[in-house]
């Protein structure tokens, strides 16, 4: 059962009264990392240090990893230089990479050079890999064992090494040259006889993925065939790590925090940060809300171009924002399935034409049935068959345009290099209240004005 905040942080502050050493490493283990990281913040600095010296270096490593990266280099210095390295080799490499990373260049030199050697050689090889590839994100613990051997000599391998390894469900085969040959599931290991050679029991279509791949396609692979983790390897075929399943986690998370933050048009894609002022928060924003009001300020000059015909009948004016909100609506539920479909791999941005296609005639209908309603009303108010007609027309044409709009821009912007999200949210609708506004007084002028 999960508890909540201020219990967990009562629980914390009261561990920190107990006496001794002892009693308080007692104490915080009854409480889960993640909860102890949740609150941490919320009590002193000297505090948040006395709880990661007294707990196990494995234990603080979970907490310190959950931790805000910006807040992180004044804690380690309070921590003491050679007790945050310690806790950082208890870490697996992925993670104590990921946490080297944002760490300012000097402070993780130092840390580096507090390891072991071998610890450090590894954490500098992951460092030099992008930060969003699959390099960027694999551990290099895991179990790996020679083609050549028994299923008897390989369960040894395993005990011998599976404490390091970050998972064990997989147990990989590689050559003399470390290339990938082979892999094969720890259940299927147990099973087989122990004289048997794992040549003969392994599976030798293995599914892996390039070092420099991106992390999405690594998350997209991983979910299409359930893997609990997934082989990186060399331009060479040789085994470089694994990323795991908690790994992927974290990146669609990631993936979809940044995209949901360019849907919403704000500059910073990995989100702001709650702690800012303001002021900063403003500053932020200002760029892509200033931008938008030039194109705000283009549809109103589409209205001021039909100046005559509004004068003419008054009545369209009370229609506008219906016409603009319902276009820019459909526009964005067309633009969130697309940009989904490409995230996830299920829209396939080389077939335009056949995405294009399957948005307008879900976009024919509802603009269709969205256009009687309104033009019925329209008639009805002002006993015009000609006004409902305009108005009808108008949101039924222009929802159709708006559902072709919404899946087209973010597949093009997709090909050539670009985050389709980037073509969402604010960018579609101001979009579209040109492109609404154009065609409603367009119609109005060539119905309605004799």
């Amino acid at each position: 059962m999960s508890r909540d905040r201020e219990e967990v942080r009562r629980a914390v502050l009261s561990c920190l009264e107990e006496g001794s050493t002892d009693r308080l490493r007692q104490c915080l283990k009854d409480l889960h990392p993640a909860d102890i990281a949740e609150v941490l913040p919320d009590i002193s600095l000297g505090q948040q240090v006395k709880v990661l010296r007294v707990m196990e270096p494995d234990r603080a490593a979970q907490v310190i990893f959950e931790l805000d990266r910006e807040k992180l280099p004044i804690l380690m210095e309070c921590l003491g230089l050679q007790r945050t390295a310690d806790i950082l080799s208890a870490m697996f490499t992925d993670d104590a990479a990921d946490l080297l990373g944002d760490l300012p260049g000097d402070l993780r030199q130092k840390l580096l050079g507090l390891m072991e050697a071998h610890e450090a050689r590894d954490l500098k090889e992951l460092l030099t890999y992008g930060e969003e590839t699959a390099g960027g994100i694999m551990t290099t613990e895991y179990v790996a064992i020679p083609q050549d051997i028994t299923a008897g000599q390989a369960i040894e391998v395993l005990r011998e090494n599976a404490p390091d390894a970050e998972t064990v469900y997989y147990v990989y085969v590689v050559d003399d040259q470390n290339h990938l040959v082979g892999v094969l599931s720890l259940r299927e290991l147990i099973l087989a006889a122990p004289n048997m050679r794992i040549e003969d029991i392994m599976r030798r279509k293995v599914i892996s993925v390039n070092v420099n791949t991106d992390q999405e396609e690594v998350a997209r692979l991983v979910a299409k065939y359930d893997f609990l983790a997934v082989p990186v390897v060399s331009d060479a075929g040789e085994l470089l790590g694994i990323v795991t399943v908690d790994d992927v986690l974290d990146v669609i998370e990631r993936e979809a925090t940044e995209d949901m933050m360019r849907m919403a048009a704000t500059i910073d894609s990995e989100g702001e940060d709650p702690d800012a002022s303001p002021v900063k928060r403003a500053l932020r924003r200002l760029p892509w809300l200033v931008g938008l009001l030039f194109g705000e300020l283009v549809a109103g000059h589409v209205i001021e171009g039909f100046s005559e015909t509004l004068q003419h009948l008054t009545a369209l004016a009370f229609f506008m924002t219906a016409i603009a909100g319902g276009t820019g609506n459909a526009a964005t539920q067309s633009l969130a399935v697309v940009v989904r479909g490409i995230a996830t791999g299920e829209v396939d941005p080389s077939q335009i034409l056949k995405v294009i296609w399957k948005e307008a005639q879900v976009g024919l209908w509802v603009g269709l049935v969205c256009g009687l309603v309104v033009g019925f009303f329209a008639f009805v108010w002002q006993s015009s068959p000609s006004l409902g007609l305009v108005v009808g027309g108008a949101l039924a044409l222009s929802i159709t345009v708006s559902t072709i709009l919404g899946s087209f821009v973010p597949v093009i912007i997709n090909r050539i290099g670009v985050d389709p999200a980037l073509a969402s949210g604010p960018f579609i609708t101001t979009l579209m209240d040109v492109s609404s506004m154009f065609i409603y007084f367009t119609l109005a002028t060539l119905i309605l004005v004799r």
